[in-house]
């Protein structure tokens, strides 16, 4: 089963930390990727590029454990979306206006509800505003 993976989730399979609940899911989610195929909206390497380079910036990871996760991540089979600047005027900002998310996280949603996927994300407010517009959460 395909689904849509939002960077909450990725970056826990980097970090490894965080409530016990959380990192089990992110690791249901990561074992899951061996018969199902992730979708991404195209922000998605932004935000695990920022992430990385705000954790290597306060020393918390180094430049060698960012390439190494990045070399795994290239060896787990995660499709971009290429349409989703051509709906972020118009469906993305309508989500982000009407569950109150940052255009980023209304892209995951946006992604999810134009192609019937599931959503594997850790973000509340994003689980939140999925739950509302009748989204289901990848499990």
């Amino acid at each position: 089963m395909s689904f849509v993976l939002d960077a909450s989730v990725t970056m826990r399979w980097f970090f490894g930390d965080g409530r016990p609940q959380d990192v089990a899911y992110a690791g249901k989610v990561l074992d899951a990727m061996a018969e199902s195929k992730a979708l991404v909206p195209s922000i998605w390497g932004l935000e695990v590029a920022n992430v990385l380079a705000k954790a290597e910036a306060v020393a918390l990871v180094t430049e060698a454990r960012s390439e190494a996760f990045l070399e795994t991540l290239s060896g787990i089979d995660i499709e971009v979306d290429t349409a989703t600047s051509a709906h972020a005027l118009f469906g993305t900002l309508h989500l982000a206006r009407r569950y109150g998310l940052s255009a980023y996280d209304a892209s995951y949603l946006e992604l999810a509800l134009r192609l019937s996927m599931p959503l594997a994300t850790l973000d509340e407010d994003l689980q939140k505003a999925a739950k509302k517009a009748g989204v289901k959460k990848f499990a």
